[in-house]
């Protein structure tokens, strides 16, 4: 009889991720960084100059958008590695009851993020299955990145001190009120705090290119991580494991938008477990934490230091108003509750 398992939608959990990961042994030297938990893209030794940095990312839990959605997120993998996005190819599918519009839309969407990214668009695969109800969108994206500038998150240290760029929560507050407005109108949020959280996703908008940019040309940077499903906890969580520390995290110094708060307060999901792109970590020695941030502001880009990491590896812990807790484990994105709760 199968081994059947049921499992929720987003990530897999971790223990069983780990399991499948450790089952691959790349053997080709060219793999300089392979499949690892809390890495967001791999590099490749194909020539004298420069490495290639790899990734693949779908879009599954919005139908809005889905053509920008896919370009960015997968740019925002390949910009944490200290790279720069370059050849995407892109894999659609497609439900057999569509608008032509839809499909329209979608194309449009991904020619005009990619062109301005700098990103050429060099192929992929469409396909119209029966299996699903709406599109889903896959990203592989190649990127360049110079041999002296490739940023890895196992290479952050501890001691090293966390640094949050923007608010977390950005991307699941954009989708929570383009997806479910009518919900939010029926808990009593008005429509202007609707409005301005859909607008998220473009301002201060998702894209970290900028702000990877500027720590990747700061010399004292260790790691970078770009939070996505799970939230920042996860994404937190995901550094520690990756570069075998620990974590200690103060909560009054994580950013979160009125408007996030407000919303995640009505639907009752944590904040802290929902989708964050939009904002990035980066970890650097504890002395040179100050002159990140400062590099940061002379870009305008908003960041503060939320906690540092430590020696004590499988220890994830944070102070809130209660003390010393550990950090919540989740394993589902908080927005899986809002799907769950619409079907």
């Amino acid at each position: 009889m199968l081994d059947l398992i049921m499992l929720k939608p987003g990530k897999l959990p971790p223990k069983l991720l780990k399991q499948l990961l450790d089952q691959i042994n790349p053997t080709d030297p060219s793999v300089l960084l392979g499949p690892q938990i809390g890495e967001d893209a791999s590099v490749l030794n194909t020539s004298q100059s420069k490495y290639l940095v790899v990734t693949t990312d779908p879009i599954t839990f919005t139908t809005d958008k889905i053509g920008w959605y896919v370009v960015n997120i997968n740019a925002n993998d390949i910009a944490v590695m200290g790279g720069d996005p370059k050849w995407l190819l892109i894999t659609l599918l497609l439900p057999q009851k569509i608008n032509k519009k839809t499909i329209d839309d979608i194309f449009s969407q991904i020619i005009d993020t990619s062109s301005n990214l700098g990103i050429t668009l060099v192929g992929g695969h469409t396909e119209v299955t029966p299996n699903i109800i709406s599109p889903i969108a896959i990203g592989t994206l190649i990127g360049e990145v110079s041999k002296n500038h490739v940023i890895k998150t196992k290479d952050a240290k501890p001691k090293d001190a966390i640094i949050l760029t923007k608010k977390i929560a950005l991307e699941g507050t954009s989708i929570i009120a383009r997806e479910f407005p009518n919900k939010l109108k029926s808990l009593g949020i008005k429509n202007d705090i609707i409005q301005k959280a859909e607008d998220f996703i473009l301002h201060p908008g998702i894209s970290i290119l900028k702000e990877a940019n500027v720590a990747r040309n700061f010399k004292y940077v260790h790691a970078m991580h770009d939070p996505t499903e799970g939230g920042i906890v996860t994404a937190l969580i995901e550094l520690a494991i990756a570069s075998n520390t620990g974590i200690m995290i103060d909560t009054k110094k994580i950013q979160i938008a009125p408007e996030s708060k407000q919303i995640c307060k009505a639907l009752n999901i944590n904040p802290m477990g929902l989708l964050s792109s939009g904002c990035l970590i980066i970890t650097t020695p504890q002395k040179n934490s100050c002159e990140l941030i400062k590099n940061f502001k002379s870009h305008n880009i908003e960041s503060y230091e939320i906690g540092h990491l430590t020696a004590n590896p499988n220890e994830y812990k944070w102070v809130s108003t209660s003390g010393i807790e550990d950090m919540p484990i989740f394993e589902n994105d908080e927005l899986t509750k809002c799907f769950e709760a619409h079907t």
